[in-house]
């Protein structure tokens, strides 16, 4: 018989066993034996334990590492205290920078609950069924079994901790300032703000608490800086502005003008601006001088500076009919404020104190090597000659001073001429004298008296050349002077004199041809005459003109007398002179190849002029206070 079936013939037999009751009773009988058996093995067990460790903590178990095995509650609280001193002897030190800062954990909130950590190993092993119990004490005799100790935290007590540490660290943020007082400059220098972060502190803390183990923290600072830390550079950029005066230069400065224009340290230093600006590094203190009141004291200057452009002055030599060049060129000259004040900002701070004004320089539109041809100065067109015999000192010399302004001047061509604008200003400063004006209806001492004898030779020279007359304006009366000529008067020159008051009453006339128009004066105080001269080029123009002569005549009204307190008794002076009334009407046609290209129509109304007198308190007047009128002789040394 095979293996094979005798092995299947074994299986047949053995799943053909029957369980019978007998069995199963011993069964159940063997298993119920065994239970009582351990129960009874346990229960001796328990009950050897138990009473061998009443009171004591059984083997195996420890707190911390610390083997409390056998020992009463009491003797385990004092080997725990023992052994267990981190709180009292770990260190935690807080550094910033040098400093630091060493606690314990016990100042820092941290304590070991001794007592709840011993009940929990002595419970340990007492608590549960008894299999719990057996199974607890066997795994702590056999392996051990340490348990945590119990630890208390206060974070309460480590805040108060960090917050005493915050009271020497914490700063606040300071700003630098920088300040000019008087030309002292003031800089306090800023701080940066700190801030100890306390929750960050606390947050570091927990790991060496944690593990108990000692730990160098460092402090968690937050910073705040300043907008401005640090303003020395600033202060020095400012001492060094204020160090010295300030000193303007004009560039190629004449030598009546070489004297600089200087602001002394107290103006700069209210000059001086101190703002914040964007830089590299941050933000910082920018130092100069405030534009706009820089720009100001610049435009103030800028009169002074400024020189209009002139055009040379000729003179036309009837000779050779060239031109010779009796006053150069000038070029003109105007202060650039915009570049200078920039100027100034750029090197004042820089320390330097001599800094040349900017200015722009314009040519003039003729120069020296300018010729006769080349402007169409090529003959004499026209002279006119008036005369003042009997003119005070006074008056000759205001008219010669008037006149000597346009001598050699140029007007371009179809251009107006203002006589106002190039006279230059009529003042005692330039020269000018005292003499018989007519204002605010009445002949009186003015500066400038004698000026309108170059205005109406001016007027009559354009007037009889046939140029164009702009602007016009008569005497308030007839004036001796106006109606001279060179052997006696002529009646016939009323209504053709012109007045000038700068700046509200002016004597225009335009050159109408493309020539440039060249004016020579001469003043001839031998004669008494002024000659006025106008070369350029004859175009073919031809006047005729035509006066009415004085008419509607009115005789001057009785003279006038008036008290002055300044006068002495018995004292009259004749401040005013008598003169008739008249209208004139004067016509002029300009022609050139018999076609009329110009006509004007001159009305002249003359008011009746009174003699007026002044005397002192208490004179006695003339019974007839009427006068004779006297002829222009006795007016001559008087009028204007």
């Amino acid at each position: 018989m095979s293996t094979y079936t005798a092995a299947r013939r074994s299986r047949r037999r053995r799943r053909s066993t029957k369980i019978t009751p007998t069995l199963l009773f011993q069964a159940t009988l063997a298993l119920t034996g065994g239970l009582v058996l351990f129960i009874l093995i346990l229960g001796a067990v328990l009950g050897v334990s138990g009473t061998r460790y009443a009171g004591r903590i059984y083997p195996g178990i420890s707190v911390g590492g610390v083997d409390l095995s056998g020992l009463t509650q009491e003797a385990a609280v004092e080997r725990l205290t023992t052994a267990l001193s981190y709180p009292t002897t770990g260190r935690i030190i807080f550094r910033f920078g040098e400093k630091l800062w060493t606690a314990t954990p016990a100042e820092l909130g941290m304590a070991l609950d001794t007592q709840t950590s011993v009940q929990a190993a002595y419970n340990l092993g007492r608590n549960g069924d008894p299999l719990a119990r057996l199974d607890t004490r066997l795994n702590a005799w056999h392996s051990g079994k340490d348990l945590s100790p119990l630890l208390t935290y206060d974070e309460r007590i480590a805040f108060q901790y960090l917050d005493q540490i915050a009271t020497q660290v914490n700063l606040p943020k300071i700003e630098a300032s920088l300040q000019v007082n008087g030309v002292d400059v003031v800089a306090v220098p800023g701080q940066v703000g700190r801030q100890v972060d306390i929750q960050a502190n606390l947050a570091a803390l927990e790991q060496p608490m944690r593990s108990l183990t000692d730990g160098m923290l460092p402090l968690v600072v937050a910073e705040t800086p300043p907008e401005v830390l640090d303003a020395s550079q600033q202060a020095e950029v400012a001492r060094k502005i204020l160090s010295a005066p300030l000193s303007l230069q004009i560039p190629d400065a004449a030598e009546s003008e070489s004297a600089p224009y200087v602001i002394d340290r107290e103006r700069l230093a209210r000059m001086i601006t101190i703002t914040k600006a964007p830089s590299q590094n941050g933000t910082q203190f920018q130092v100069g001088l405030d534009s706009a009141a820089l720009t100001t004291y610049l435009e103030a200057l800028a009169p002074n500076i400024a020189h209009y452009p002139q055009n040379t002055r000729f003179m036309f030599n009837d000779d050779t009919h060239l031109l010779e060049v009796i006053q150069p060129a000038v070029i003109g000259r105007s202060l650039d404020v915009p570049a200078t004040v920039q100027e100034i900002n750029q090197k004042l701070p820089q320390g330097e104190h001599n800094i040349a004004l900017k200015v722009n320089y314009t040519k003039p539109q003729i120069t020296d090597d300018t010729t006769g041809e080349q402007l169409g100065i090529t003959e004499l067109v026209y002279a006119y000659t008036s005369y003042f015999r009997g003119s005070t000192a006074e008056r000759l010399n205001n008219i010669e001073l008037s006149a000597a302004n346009f001598h050699g001047l140029l007007v371009p061509p179809y251009t107006t001429f203002s006589m106002a604008e190039n006279m230059g200003e009529v003042s005692l400063d330039n020269g000018y004298a005292e003499a018989w004006i007519i204002f605010g209806g009445q002949t009186i001492k003015g500066v400038g008296g004698g000026v309108c004898q170059v205005s109406t030779t001016f007027f009559r020279t354009a007037f009889f050349a046939g140029y164009p007359i702009i602007e016009r304006h008569p005497h308030a009366y007839r004036v001796g002077y106006y109606e001279q000529t060179s052997g006696g008067w002529n009646a016939d020159l009323a209504g053709l004199d012109a007045t000038v008051f700068v700046p509200v009453v002016d004597f225009k006339f335009k050159n109408d041809t493309p020539y440039w128009l060249l004016m020579e004066t001469y003043f001839r105080p031998n004669s008494r005459s002024l000659t006025w001269k106008f070369y350029s080029t004859k175009d073919g123009r031809e006047v005729q003109w035509d006066t009415t002569g004085p008419q509607n005549i009115v005789d001057p009204p009785e003279p006038i007398y008036e008290e002055n307190p300044e006068l002495a008794a018995g004292e009259i002076n004749q401040v005013d002179w008598a003169a008739e009334g008249a209208d004139v009407t004067v016509t002029r046609t300009v022609t050139r190849g018999g076609v009329v290209i110009d006509s004007d129509v001159i009305t002249t109304h003359y008011l009746p002029w009174a003699d007026r007198y002044q005397y002192g308190p208490g004179t006695e007047l003339p019974t007839d206070k009427k006068k004779k009128r006297r002829g222009f002789e006795g007016l001559f040394p008087y009028l204007y």
